[in-house]
């Protein structure tokens, strides 16, 4: 049977009551492997004809997928072509319930690894900003190759606090995805080390660090925007009763609605913020008592997934609005630095210059199709970049990536990276060849080796090529003498 902490047990039992048999035979019951399809290069109706896996839609998820127990997504060429993520069937909600709109600034704050941030970016569909934070530097290292995998051009990653964040960003974003640090009690049944881990302390421990990331979260969010938090715990200290603090200090956020909502959902439960559940150590329980009425019924807006109601781990969810104009803040320049005045972007001087270090990438640009705005290229140390619009509230923040990497210019040819690849379609650069995901050259290019090419599959006998799976591109590779050199990105291949 399987091993639970007897302290969670006996609190679940509490809050579930006679539910909680159900709750605890799920346990016994094999956990659900999910993919969602990159909606920005493909629809799903496309991809369950295309894909090799045995696929079942994931009822509340309109672009997530169940694949069988038999399959191996990860290791499938159109795994390295972007075309999914894999990720567990509940935890793709949040962002795919956060309403974003290309054109949004969007923020999701602990991003890490990427499985909300590639969601929402991928909703963008190359307008707006994506903005991906993480405190830990190796996590933040993950999260920029799932958003590069995933082709996003118009993102920044960061690797800040949130309290650095919101000084450079004060009412900024559109919309804010905080799935926050938790315990983990929601996902015991797909890792048993977590419920080894857990502790009773552990919930509390928890929301202290919860509450100093919802405040400055809200912060960022402009009047009129959306912030969607979630966790993948059962927690009241770090759902309902969070979401309460946050309204008692900031009293111009509401609960939402979720928009279509799936018959599974739970509501959430108004009730655990009552006394007999405020933990002394952490709560002063007027912060519960000086909720109205309606507030507290609100809480009902909120979604809790139980695993012995749908197929998917536990989650909670709570869509918050922020009450105000949004017109105004809309049109705003981002503030560059608290304490400095705002100013308006500024074309980068080597873009601007059109400098003869850019010759040899403007002359590799001539073969692509890319509505590029030049305005926005800037090369440092040989590296080029395509930088977002926003790209001056960088400034003193600790970031990975500011914009699309688009390769490194080396003496005087230009070196397109693994990045640029991935975020183009195969119609945007002329020299493209395409193969079937069944070909075994694709596997071989996969792992870094040299491939041949017939004279028929290239538009040309020699130079950049843009390898394609199916009509997606993988990468770039150069061809002599009938040979593709394998420039697929050596800590991308397969192994």
């Amino acid at each position: 049977m399987f091993a639970l902490p007897p302290a969670f047990e006996e609190k679940m039992k509490k809050i579930l009551k006679e539910e909680y048999p159900a709750f605890r035979e799920g346990y016994e019951l094999p956990r659900k492997f999910g993919l969602r399809i990159n909606r920005d290069k493909i629809t799903p109706e496309e991809f369950e004809k295309l894909a090799p896996f045995e696929l079942t839609p994931i009822p509340w998820v309109d672009n997530g997928f169940y694949y069988g127990e038999n399959d191996r997504p990860s290791r499938h060429p159109f795994y390295y072509s972007g075309l999914y993520y894999l990720q567990e069937p509940s935890a793709m909600t949040p962002a795919n319930i956060l309403p974003v709109n290309p054109g949004d600034k969007v923020l999701d704050l602990c991003a890490a690894p990427g499985g909300k941030a590639t969601e929402l970016g991928a909703k963008l569909h190359g307008k707006g900003l994506l903005a991906a934070n993480d405190i830990s530097g190796p996590r933040a290292r993950a999260l920029l190759k799932n958003v590069e995998v995933f082709g996003i051009p118009n993102s920044l990653i960061l690797n800040e606090v949130p309290a650095k964040l919101a000084e450079n960003f004060p009412e900024f974003f559109d919309k804010i995805l905080v799935d926050a640090p938790c315990s983990g009690e929601g996902m015991f049944r797909k890792d048993p080390d977590t419920a080894k881990a857990w502790k009773p302390e552990k919930p509390l421990e928890c929301a202290r660090m919860q509450k100093e990331i919802i405040l400055r979260a809200a912060d960022m969010l402009r009047p009129g925007g959306m912030l969607l938090y979630s966790t993948c715990t059962f927690s009241p200290e770090e759902n309902e009763q969070m979401i309460s603090f946050l309204m008692k200090e900031r009293p111009e956020f509401e609960i939402l609605p979720i928009p279509n909502r799936y018959e599974g959902f739970a509501p959430g439960r108004p009730e655990l913020i009552e006394k007999e559940w405020l933990p002394a150590e952490l709560w002063d329980e007027d912060v519960f008592d000086n909720l109205t009425e309606e507030q507290k019924v609100s809480l009902t807006n909120c979604a809790r997934i139980w695993p012995h109601r749908m197929g998917g781990e536990g989650h909670f969810l709570a869509l918050l609005g922020k009450k105000g104009d949004t017109l105004e803040l809309a049109l705003e320049e981002p503030v560059v630095k608290k304490g400095k005045k705002k100013r308006k972007e500024k074309q980068s001087d080597s873009a601007k210059k059109f400098s003869k270090e850019l010759t040899p990438f403007f002359d590799f640009a001539k073969d692509l199709d890319v509505d590029w705005d030049f305005t926005r290229i800037e090369v440092r140390k040989g590296q080029v970049y395509y930088v977002p619009a926003e790209s001056a509230a960088v400034r003193g923040l600790v970031f990975l990536r500011n914009g699309l990497y688009l390769g490194e210019i080396r003496k005087d040819r230009f070196e397109p990276s693994q990045a640029l690849a991935v975020s183009l379609k195969k119609a945007q650069y002329w020299n493209a060849i395409d193969l079937p995901a069944d070909d075994e050259r694709i596997l071989h290019y996969l792992k870094g080796e040299t491939i041949e090419i017939e004279p028929e599959e290239a538009k040309s006998p020699k130079g950049w090529q843009l390898l394609c799976v199916s009509g997606y591109p993988l990468g770039w590779g150069k061809l002599v003498n009938g040979l593709l050199k394998n420039k697929f990105l050596a800590s991308w291949r397969l192994s």
